[in-house]
């Protein structure tokens, strides 16, 4: 019995020594066999990366916007005909932002919003920016941070005081290097002190730079920059994403009855779900991901057509070696298991190499392109295991062709 195994474990190097060799001996076109699957595993490993990147950087970008999030818009005003868009409607007011912190209990944070474009004037120099009235609360919502200074208070707020917290582009615009907490910077020619710097955020969705902006108290706002008695929309932050749909539809029904809308009224105001947007967003990046993944996906296959093609022009070539080696006692599963094993090692190889240049072209998109792509194990694994399974695919055929291959025709073969 031990002496059985003993040969079957030399008949079994002595194969996969004799299919290296073939490959050794043929170093050029193994090589060229070889690139379809170094290509295929590189654009699928590539491809999945910048897919995962880009998932990666829209999560961050909604996940920026706030955690559990409600944004409560006023409806579009309808005119002739013509629709003003989303906001332009008189609908939410002040009262109804108070009722909903009031009466909806899931809510643990709450900023009525005013917004407007304008020029801001100091230390000599203008800027065309953002004004954002907003609550104490704003930056809780948003998940913000302040690199220097404070956030305005309630009391403040009760006040309309004429304090600010200023964007970081903003104040690199106005004040360059200078530190801008106590300055004075004017709006409308109204001057207003600043109390606070905003952290660095980047892009907002939509690209817009959330770094550009003037946030003052939304009473401010109203009584002194735009003179509206309605918001623009209110921010509501829910205690968990588990009871977000519940309160959503609380608000809804709370606004509705406040507004007295009956039941064949369409609303007058829009709501926002944040968690509804990610988990489009998600499946959306997803899809393009696998799209992309399915894509290069081609290439694999094309690169195993291509061992095929090669592998049964190799058993036509070597016919007469296989006549000569089946005449000396190999064993059809040897032959079969030797062609197995070229065609598995050149997708193998090619598998490796394509892992280490897909690899490569993700680092190189993030050097040239200012964009992560995120090469994930996964997709490693995956491209490899992919390419593994074509050799043997691929490779199966060719190699039943010559382990069926006639002893005594293989000899005759020229």
């Amino acid at each position: 019995m031990l002496a059985s195994i003993n040969a079957l474990l030399v008949q079994s190097w002595q194969t996969v020594f004799i299919a290296l060799r073939a490959l050794r001996r043929n170093k050029m076109r193994s090589a060229l066999t070889a690139l379809g699957i170094i290509i295929g595993v590189a654009s699928v490993v590539a491809m999945v990366a910048v897919g995962n990147g880009a998932q990666a950087r829209i999560t961050s970008q909604v996940a920026a916007l706030g955690q559990n999030l409600l944004t409560v818009f006023a409806g579009s005003r309808h005119s002739g005909g013509v629709s003003s868009g989303l906001g332009s409607a008189s609908a939410i007011t002040l009262a109804d932002a108070d009722a909903i912190r009031r009466e909806v209990a899931d809510v643990v944070a709450l900023s009525p919003e005013i917004s407007s474009t304008a020029q801001a004037i100091a230390n000599g120099r203008n800027w065309s920016t953002s004004i954002v009235g907003e609550a104490p609360d704003y930056l809780k919502i948003r998940d913000w941070k302040l690199a220097a200074g404070s956030m305005f208070t309630e009391r403040e707020v009760s006040g309309a005081a004429k304090v600010a917290v200023i964007g970081s582009k903003t104040a690199h615009e106005l004040f360059g290097p200078l530190n801008p907490i106590s300055q004075t910077v004017r709006v409308n020619n109204i001057p207003f002190v600043i109390i606070g710097l905003l952290a660095t955020k980047g892009a907002g969705m939509g690209g817009q730079n959330q770094d550009d902006r003037i946030i003052i108290p939304y009473t401010t706002a109203m009584r002194r920059i735009t003179g509206d008695r309605y918001l623009r929309s209110v921010s509501v932050q829910i205690v968990s994403a588990e009871r977000m749909e519940v309160a959503q539809q609380q608000i809804v029904s709370l606004l509705r009855q406040r507004h007295r809308l009956t039941a064949g009224q369409p609303d007058d105001f829009n709501i926002f779900n944040q968690k509804e947007i990610a988990d489009t967003v998600k499946s959306i990046s997803t899809v393009i991901t696998l799209l992309l993944g399915s894509i290069s996906g081609i290439s694999l296959v094309v690169g195993g057509i291509g061992i095929m093609n090669i592998m049964l022009v190799s058993v036509t070539e070597r016919t007469r070696e296989i006549g000569i080696r089946i005449a000396v006692g190999a064993q059809p599963s040897a032959i079969k298991l030797q062609f197995l094993i070229e065609a598995i090692t050149l997708s193998l190889f090619g598998g490796l190499l394509g892992v280490l240049l897909g690899v490569g072209a993700s680092r190189m998109v993030e050097v040239f392109a200012d964009f992560k792509a995120i090469v994930s194990t996964g997709s490693i694994l995956l491209a490899f295991s992919v390419s593994f399974v074509i050799g043997v695919f691929f490779g199966f055929y060719p190699a039943c062709k010559a382990a069926a291959l006639d002893p005594i025709e293989a000899l005759r073969y020229e």
